[in-house]
């Protein structure tokens, strides 16, 4: 959600004086486009995890203050609901041995949450969306301390003309509710995929992201279950949808976007600019080539393949791509096998001679989403040469172009198999976390209390969800 920001109430110039800031950085940014002013320190990976603080019952707990203080680690931050974290991956250069290193840092922030979890009387799970969660416990009281989430959840009501988000998904069952405020959103928890990209490369790298969105949601969907109710396989992506939604009249903040780049990402952020309102008008008091303005801004529209601006550690601006389709989980392993293939599939599709968005149109990009969203491995996705099971397509062509695009990445042969294999294999058993959670239903019943213990038991061996037991 972004760095925090200093009050939460604005008047008429704040806005004023916040889009001058905003049309002037855009400017800059454009010309930073113009005139390859970007950094061309490319192909370099980072990551975000979410995750749950739950009691010993799998219930939420809402004690995310307490649990970082005594934490104590920068890389792992408070999300919007106080019964949710974030645990932050430092870059890395995507050769040699990538995965390995991300797995082990991660791996190693992970051992260092569980141990400060067990030491409150607390467990921790990666998943969409908790099973346990209620609406009634997204509620503002359960939002945690921090100014930025406050601003927000009044900038998009106002917006609303105070009227309750709506929510309506229709799945295995059909949830249709009315909420308060923008808490929904906090039931929604991802593995963000961050790629730095050479300038030249950048537009080509997101449309990329674009195509390979579909084929990544069936693969690692890990949401089958809301407010007790059976929906999509990966029911966060509606959900976050609908969460924030500002209303008929405006754009969505959260969206696949509306076409592909044609130039250059500069057509993103100009179309934040000019469709997208203000919602958060803080001064950051910082001078236009920190670019603080436009970055605020573009962290309030959250497309699923979201362009971003950055700083590389000599202070020359990058750009870079944040993934944002993957649930969180089902483990660690799991998690750095859909960053390697997400990461191939996205090179391959690159270095292929014909661009994917020549051969596969937008609509059917967005088509393939919303699909493989709803069905997960089960989805019929529309590619170069037709429909295509997800399953088959995975296994026949995205996988093995992936491995073959990693390997001339310079990345040895022994972590591709590694990470890509256990991809692989769970595409091969049809077990992904949302497989896995409604197999347990199917066998024990509707205990979503006794599934969210079973699922963070399971969790807990460190083992992929395609060996999970029952």
């Amino acid at each position: 959600m972004g760095d925090e920001i200093a009050r939460r109430h604005f008047n008429a110039e704040d806005f004023t004086r916040f889009r001058r800031h905003l049309d002037q950085e855009t400017d800059l940014v454009g010309s930073l486009f113009a005139h390859d002013g970007f950094s061309h320190r490319g192909d370099i990976v980072g990551f975000e995890l979410e995750a749950w603080l739950v009691d010993e019952a799998g219930q939420p707990a809402a004690r995310n203050a307490a649990f970082l203080d005594e934490l104590a680690n920068p890389l792992v931050v408070p999300e919007l609901a106080a019964f949710n974290i974030e645990l932050n991956g430092s870059p890395c250069a995507m050769t040699g041995r990538v995965f390995a290193r991300l797995h082990d840092e991660l791996a190693a922030t992970w051992e260092a949450c569980q141990q400060t979890a067990r030491s409150q009387n607390l467990q921790l799970a990666i998943i969409g969306i908790l099973p346990t969660i209620s609406p009634a416990l997204l509620n503002s009281g359960s939002m945690s301390n921090m100014v930025r989430y406050q601003a927000l959840n009044d900038r998009v009501l106002a917006l609303r003309n105070g009227a309750p988000v709506e929510v309506d998904i229709e799945g295995y069952d059909a949830l249709r509710l009315s909420h308060d405020d923008v808490m929904l959103e906090a039931a929604t928890t991802s593995f963000q995929i961050h790629l730095q990209c050479q300038p030249h490369l950048a537009a080509r790298t997101y449309n990329a992201a674009l195509a390979a969105s579909a084929p990544m949601v069936a693969l690692a969907a890990n949401s089958p279950f809301l407010f007790g109710k059976s929906l999509w396989q990966e029911t966060r992506i509606p959900l976050f949808e609908q969460a924030v939604s500002v209303g008929p009249r405006t754009p969505a903040r959260v969206s696949f976007g509306s076409g592909y780049a044609d130039e250059s990402l500069f057509e993103i952020f100009s179309e934040n600019l000019a469709e997208h309102p203000i919602l958060l008008p803080s001064p950051t008091g910082e001078p236009a080539h920190k670019l603080s303005h436009i970055r605020l801004h573009n962290g309030t529209i959250w497309r699923w393949n979201r362009p971003l601006l950055g700083f590389d550690f000599d202070g020359q601006p990058h750009l870079r791509i944040e993934h944002r389709v993957v649930p969180a989980g089902p483990t660690i392993p799991d998690c750095i096998g859909n960053a390697a293939i997400f990461l191939g599939m996205v090179r391959a599709l690159m270095d292929a001679e014909t661009p994917i968005e020549s051969d596969l149109d937008f609509a059917a990009a967005r088509y393939n989403f919303y699909a493989a969203a709803r069905q997960g491995l089960d989805a019929r996705l529309r590619w170069r040469d037709g429909m295509h099971g997800a399953r088959e397509l995975l296994l026949h062509e995205l996988l093995p172009a992936a491995s073959d695009a990693l390997g001339k990445l310079d990345i040895p042969d022994d972590d591709i198999d590694r990470f890509l294999g256990l991809v692989c294999d769970r595409v091969e058993s049809n077990t992904n976390g949302a497989a896995w959670q409604r197999r347990w239903v199917e066998k024990y019943g509707a205990d979503l209390g006794a599934l969210t213990n079973a699922y963070v038991e399971a969790q807990q061996s460190g083992e992929p969800v395609h060996e999970w037991s029952l």
